[in-house]
């Protein structure tokens, strides 16, 4: 009997995103477990110009800007289904006025492992539904309305989800008519308040701002990652649960993990620099509480019609009397200490096998939209 297929799997990582270095992160860590029997893996890097490599090591080639293996390879993906080879090798003759383009082998499922704007935003879900390719994780409007934290809350609150009030303000705004902005953030919201970037994670421009003077610098810190702002509520002493969900249409959420800060609030250095960040898995919370909050995460998936995977955050009082959801994240991190792993771990489903699971989910969503009628045929 002759030996099963690999799956060719194609890994993308980098990006053209302030979150460049923490896809990098979690790309290393997905490559090194997913499993070699089971999987060819193709390595794709994004550079932060937006080039798609191939090389004989494209992980040093973004991590170094050095194209190690060999030179630097660009490769496009073709938005069409019905091409046998869909990933083209562009400069394949070399030192030709016009370079023949090589089709390389047909990539059987993606599994993007990008954060941030052009990779966690729709986009390349976007490039990926039009070539007819599995993904791993949200199509394109959940990935969109899980980037867009001002889109996420105003679906949350349409769906009855607890959150904590906002205010969403356009960079154009604040640079014409600070005042304005100013005295409609306080006619709303009442200090300490967040502002953010609507479109980045990893904590990347978020500020917490304790008093009046605080809020000028915080907006333009953020106003320097995305031209639309979220300045949102803070809850005093919070504790900060998170949740990981895992599914399509029936998902399952796993137990909840408490992330103990090493500063102030959760931030970039916290998650990614100092690594003195606690994390108590699972979190200590009365089953009651904890029933409540997973039962949130699985709502908030499916408020956003999420596929794949999630990672739901909450913020919860000490006594757990108030639960608000924080924010959903898409592609959440999957470096080795991160909470989306971590946690599925603590639920007894390993690293390599949650790899397994996600692509399986990946080629289950495929086929179901493969279903899809794209011509109309009335019913006799």
């Amino acid at each position: 009997m002759p030996a099963r297929r690999r799956l060719r799997v194609g890994v993308v990582f980098g990006g053209r995103s302030g979150e460049h270095e923490v896809s990098l992160m979690s790309a290393m860590s997905v490559l090194s477990n997913l499993d070699r029997e089971r999987y060819e893996v193709v390595p794709i890097g994004i550079t932060k110009e937006g080039r798609w490599v191939v090389t004989g090591n494209p992980m040093r080639a973004l991590t170094d800007g050095l194209p190690a293996g060999g030179p630097l390879r660009p490769v496009a993906l073709l938005g069409d289904p019905a091409v046998e080879e869909n990933l083209i090798d562009l400069p394949a003759v070399r030192g030709s006025a016009a370079p023949v383009p090589s089709p390389l082998p047909r990539l059987d499922v993606v599994f993007p492992v990008l954060h941030g704007p052009y990779g966690e935003d729709g986009t390349i879900q976007g490039l990926l539904e039009l070539a007819g390719v599995p993904y791993v994780g949200a199509g394109v409007l959940a990935s969109a309305a899980g980037m867009d934290k001002a889109v996420m809350k105003d679906l949350f609150v349409r769906n009855g989800l607890p959150v904590l009030d906002y205010v969403v303000v356009k960079r154009k705004d604040w640079r014409e008519d600070p005042g304005s902005v100013v005295e409609r953030i306080f006619s709303t919201l009442r200090l300490p308040v967040f502002v953010k970037p609507c479109n980045l994670g990893s904590s990347v421009g978020i500020t917490k701002v304790r008093n009046r003077s605080g809020l000028a610098p915080a907006i333009d810190e953020a106003a320097r990652y995305d031209r639309k702002l979220i300045v949102e509520n803070g809850l005093e002493n919070a504790r900060e649960i998170e949740c990981s969900v895992l599914g399509n249409d029936e998902p399952e959420a796993s137990v909840l993990g408490e992330i103990i800060p090493s500063r102030e609030f959760y931030d970039y250095s916290a998650k990614y620099i100092d690594g003195t960040s606690g994390l108590i898995i699972p979190a200590d919370l009365e089953p009651g509480a904890s029933d409540r909050i997973r039962d949130l995460a699985r709502r908030a998936f499916l408020a956003l019609d999420c596929a794949g995977m999630a990672r739901v955050d909450f913020l919860v009082s000490r006594d757990a009397s108030e639960v608000y959801v924080n924010e959903l994240n898409t592609i959440p991190g999957f470096t080795k200490i991160s909470m989306y792993p971590k946690l599925w771990e603590a639920s007894g489903l390993p690293y390599s096998k949650l790899l397994d699971r996600l692509i399986e989910l990946a080629l289950e969503r495929h086929e179901d939209i493969a279903q899809n009628l794209t011509s109309y045929e009335p019913r006799e």
